[in-house]
């Protein structure tokens, strides 16, 4: 679309620039029509400016997203069943342990979802924010950690797009995983195992990060405060009255163990085992991630 905008540009241009040497006259003041030509294509360039940004901000892929622990969307059949079992369980894991979703995509071309002549980075940062893959925060902290595998068949491209929470950080890994995981197993159409070694490797970057710690519930301050009281009164009695005071030490093991408990019920409350949310939660791309074509 850029091409064939800048194709009409280059021949309006050229249509004037005959008249280049012809002039006009106006109350007395000869005005070359090369520079009502210049005026004219600057107009021609900001029209077509404005419509091209108009167009962009309104541009949605004709793609729907796959379910919210589903992980994965292959359109053009390039994965086996058990690749993509295979896939959805380790994506599965992922997203519980770290927040993380990876979303494959396969496609049989971007054209055919309304990309015709785009730039596959485009197509996939697109469809990132249409999408929007990943939690933008986690709490109070911004996260925004989705990874987005791209692949368009018949383009014969692929794209790693990473969420802005990642920045420019790994972009080398990423290119690096694109390279000797993905694009190899491309060039010798084994498609399944590229793709799953490409996850499997996006995985194992994913789970370097740390998860934000979680606030400490203010009955935690409690517990320790009690407990800390509990073992400087069973001292001090047992000083105070020798052997008579082991019945506090006792009691003191009793409150220890009981504080204990509370305290890891309080620290797991609402944990439940994990991240249990789904894949897209306002997440969008901040342009890093990989390319790669076969």
């Amino acid at each position: 679309m850029e091409l064939k905008l800048f194709a009409q540009i280059h021949k309006l241009t050229f249509r004037y620039s005959s008249l280049s040497q012809l002039s006009f006259k106006r109350d007395d003041v000869n005005i070359p029509l090369y520079s009502k030509r210049v005026f004219v294509c600057l107009l021609i360039l900001f029209l077509v400016g404005s419509k091209g940004i108009t167009s962009a901000s309104a541009l949605e892929l004709t793609l729907d997203p796959p379910g919210d622990r589903e992980f994965v969307r292959d359109l053009a059949g390039m994965l086996d069943e058990n690749t993509t079992k295979q896939i959805k369980e380790l994506c599965d894991k992922l997203l519980t342990d770290k927040a993380t979703p990876i979303i494959v995509v396969t496609i049989d071309s971007m054209a055919k979802y309304g990309g015709a002549d785009m730039r596959i980075e485009t197509f996939a940062t697109i469809l990132f924010n249409q999408w929007q893959i990943g939690h933008a925060k986690l709490g109070d902290q911004d996260w925004n950690t989705g990874i987005l595998l791209l692949v368009s068949k018949n383009d014969r491209k692929a794209r790693i797009e990473l969420g802005a929470g990642w920045g420019h950080r790994e972009d080398k890994l990423c290119q690096q995983i694109m390279d000797e995981y993905i694009i190899t197993h491309f060039k010798q159409d084994q498609f399944s195992q590229g793709i799953l070694a490409g996850v499997e490797a996006l995985d194992k970057m994913a789970r370097k990060l740390e998860l934000p710690t979680k606030p400490q519930s203010p009955w935690t301050y409690v517990i320790i405060a009690v407990v800390v009281g509990l073992a400087i009164f069973t001292v001090v009695s047992m000083i105070r009255r020798g052997s008579s005071g082991w019945a506090w030490l006792l009691w003191g093991v009793v409150f220890a163990v009981i504080g204990t408990i509370l305290y890891q019920m309080l620290n797991n409350r609402g944990g439940g085992g994990g991240f249990s949310g789904g894949s897209f939660g306002g997440g969008f791309s901040g342009g890093g991630g990989a390319s790669g074509s076969w």
